[in-house]
């Protein structure tokens, strides 16, 4: 029996008009932020507008844990040490259904980004459910080999949660995040001694761990400081899931624990939750090892990422056994158990027992994540159908060998909310009026229906003008916030997204060279007006990355300078890309490059959202772009590259960029401008060194694909100027979206790896404004 309390809230804030909202509003500014409209800033209005809005969350929220705890269903833990949020307030807005009524009412520098410096109006801190995470110290055993950690570091985990209400309806889940802070009290020994300095030291270096955003891997200190966040995130929240299991289930025993919750292990960076929960079972819980592994392994289940060797992430054994002594030791254990049931399935197989050991030997010993989520979940699954291949046939063929059921595909997909709804108002609206209902938007491949309106020319012009409308409004935004001035009547050209070299943004880069070396050339050449917009940030310890930054600047400076090129090519790179500027940027779009070497895109998602907005994809076969094609037809795309048999026969047989390079004239001229210093003649040298990697090694074969690079552009610019074919790809692009919704992505989540069913929030409260009463009412 369920021995959680049902809440009594169950007429709690009430959908409202215009005008209860407008008086919502006044009230939280005067009694919430304390200010009247003579003295409140913009900030003190998006605090009580935000304060409104989650007066109308609070009912749905407690609604919701109310009939989890009295339906009793299995719940699911999503481990993740990333989420890309985005701007809550708008979202909201939109689940809650509360948009139309609060109309009515009203060189890569680093910076830090201080965005909770005025705190955060949607997290709710939950003191009460503090967790102790312990670090370094050593482990010891008793006379019946028990072990217990101890002389550990501690730091206190204090948990925030924030509300992801569903769309239009009475749902509302909890993200629950983590900070780290010191403990409340200072060493008693450090005080005694007076080293108040050192105290205080020691509590701004624990809080670090959720003060720095990605440090810096190349150096110790920043690894190490990877390594305990990774840690400190998989802690808190494993001790927070057994509470709650433990007290929603007093009478029940932790062999249950399988079949009430799941815990997805989300990329590597939340591994460490498997040693973590066989330490809670064993040393806290007094449990048998083997009991212990059959609950642990029934219980995780793991995304894994992983496209390319280079990514596979491991741990140096040295620092894992001193951040986490016994955990290493549980590893060890688990390694062995593992090394059990390959000699019983490959008995005289030694070396396949050491391809697939958690502990390896890459120029140091180290600790495999991937190989430790794969042992212990029950389920893995990649992310796109070409990549879930590779994993299965290449990265961890012995894996898949040993347990062909354990891997599966679950292809990405993107929040046709946020991603259309939020972002792109005047599509979302040219759509409905063509669906004449919003069951569209929770199922996406509805979207298909579009198809009927390809040769309704009065809808496609429609749909064009919804486009330059919302390339008119970034173009006003990067005037009035960059001071950049760009032509609404170009083709847009865009690359956003972040600054890695298997992503390839300096084909665009080259392809800004070609064009403006051809104009040099034969100023009068006809040409289809081009703004190409690159964006998007670059890891601080990233030099390759940071130097690929600067020349789009430089090339960037040097044509805009040109009057040769006014009207006709712009090059532009959009700093301090993020989700709300990806809002801006990707409806207004034309075309979207997805242009990673082949074989190193796990999947992507970019590419959906700019499909559903109305780009074109130019892209190659990896990915998420394979499954885009398939669903589009590659005659609504421009395709181009290598297949990845291609690449792996280059790569085989000794590739050599220079055979590219000699053969290419154009690429030869673009190629020995950036070694001469032509487009930084203030720092002639400064990209030689990116000059020298691209004609001696060129990882990601930028040189041998550039020529069909250049065709397929081609390509575009022909059917950019032919508008009644760019008007039907615009228009298939989007009717063919609809597979690529989170929708589908979760719901096979749910029925093929959680094995979990739907719960609906069914009864809520509504406003009647006839005779001033609150009624019930059921939703869907």
């Amino acid at each position: 029996m369920n021995s959680r309390r049902c809440s009594s809230f169950k007429e709690l804030s009430i959908v409202q008009d215009a005008k209860n909202l407008r008086d919502s509003f006044n009230r939280n500014l005067h009694f919430y932020v304390v200010k009247d409209r003579n003295i409140a800033t913009m900030r003190d209005f998006y605090v009580a507008l935000a304060r409104t809005v989650w007066e109308q969350l609070c009912s749905r929220w407690v609604k919701t844990q109310e009939l989890y705890a009295t339906e009793d269903p299995k719940m699911v833990c999503f481990l993740s040490m990333e989420f890309f949020m985005g701007r809550t307030l708008k979202n909201t807005m939109l689940n809650v259904d509360a948009t139309e009524a609060l109309d009515e009412a009203m060189y890569q520098v680093e910076e830090p980004d201080e965005w909770l410096l005025y705190g955060n109006p949607w997290e709710k801190e939950r003191p009460e459910s503090t967790r102790i995470v312990q670090f370094y110290g050593r482990v010891i055993r008793n006379h019946l080999d028990q072990c217990k950690w101890i002389d550990t570091e501690t730091i206190c985990a204090l948990p925030y949660e924030v509300p992801i209400p569903g769309y239009r309806n009475q749902t509302c889940n909890t993200l629950r995040l983590w900070a780290a802070k010191g403990r409340k009290y200072f060493d008693t020994k450090i005080i005694h001694n007076n080293d108040y300095i050192n105290a205080i030291l020691g509590r701004n270096e624990a809080e670090n761990i959720s003060r720095v955003l990605y440090p810096i891997e190349s150096a110790f200190e920043g690894k190490e400081l990877q390594l305990k966040q990774e840690y400190f995130l998989v802690s808190a929240t494993l001790q927070d899931i057994l509470y709650q299991f433990k007290s929603s289930y007093p009478t029940y025993e932790l062999f249950e624990l399988p079949n009430k919750v799941v815990i997805h292990i989300n990329d590597t960076h939340p591994a460490l939750a498997i040693p973590e929960l066989m330490r809670i079972l064993v040393d806290i819980e007094c449990m048998d090892w083997i009991d212990a592994w059959d609950i642990c392994s029934r219980v995780f289940t793991h995304t894994n990422h992983v496209s390319q060797v280079e990514c596979l992430k491991y741990w140096p054994l040295d620092m894992l056994q001193r951040v986490l002594p016994r955990h290493v030791e549980i590893i060890r254990n688990i390694d062995c158990h593992f090394k059990s049931v390959i000699n019983r399935r490959w008995p005289s197989d030694e070396n396949r027992f050491q391809r697939m050991s958690i502990f390896q030997e890459i120029n140091e010993p180290v600790v495999s994540m991937d190989h430790l989520c794969i042992i212990g979940s029950h389920f893995v699954n990649g992310v796109s159908i070409f990549q879930t291949n590779h994993l299965i046939n290449v990265l961890f063929k012995d894996f898949a060998d040993l347990w062909p059921s354990k891997f599966t595909n679950k292809t990405n997909g993107i929040s046709p909310r946020r991603w259309l709804l939020v972002c792109n108002p005047g599509l979302t609206d040219l759509i409905r009026s063509t669906m004449q209902s919003d069951d569209w938007v929770k199922n996406l491949i509805m979207l298909n229906r579009l198809k009927e309106k390809l040769n309704d020319g009065n809808f496609r012009n429609r749909l064009i003008l919804v486009k330059q409308d919302n390339k008119n409004r970034f173009v006003a935004y990067m005037q009035q916030h960059r001071n950049i001035q760009l032509n609404p009547s170009s083709l847009f050209d865009v690359h956003v997204k972040r600054v890695l070299e298997y992503k390839r943004p300096l084909l665009p880069c080259l392809y800004a060279i070609t064009m403006y070396n051809r104009l040099k050339a034969n100023p009068e050449m006809k040409m289809c007006p081009r703004t190409i917009i690159i964006g998007g940030k670059a890891a601080p310890g990233y030099h390759m990355a940071k130097m690929i930054i600067k020349l789009i600047n430089s090339v960037a400076r040097i044509i805009d300078f040109d009057p040769i090129t006014t009207g006709k090519l712009k090059l532009i790179f959009l700093r301090n890309y993020r989700v709300s500027l990806a809002e801006r940027i990707i409806p207004a779009t034309d075309l979207s490059e997805q242009i990673p070497c082949v074989g190193t895109e796990a999947s992507g998602t970019g590419n959906m959202k700019f499909m559903l907005n109305g780009a074109l994809t130019i892209g190659t076969m990896d990915g998420s772009n394979i499954e885009i094609f398939q669903e589009v037809g590659h005659s609504n795309a421009f395709v181009f590259g290598r297949t990845i048999e291609e690449v792996n026969y280059l790569r085989k047989t000794g590739y050599n960029p220079m055979r590219y390079i000699s053969s290419n004239p154009e690429l030869r001229l673009c190629l020995d401008q950036i070694r001469d210093g032509y487009y930084c003649p203030n720092e002639p040298d400064l990209f030689k060194d990116l000059y020298k990697k691209l004609v001696t090694e060129d990882k990601f074969m930028v040189c041998a694909d550039y020529a069909d690079y250049m065709r397929a552009q081609a390509e575009v610019e022909s059917a950019y100027k032919d508008e009644v074919r760019w008007s039907k790809m615009v228009l298939m692009n989007i009717a063919a979206a609809g597979k690529f919704s989170s929708d589908r992505t979760v719901r096979e989540y749910a029925r093929d790896i959680w094995r979990v069913e739907p719960i609906v929030v069914k009864e809520s409260i509504k406003y009647n404004l006839e005779n001033n009463q609150l009624q019930k009412f059921s939703s869907n």
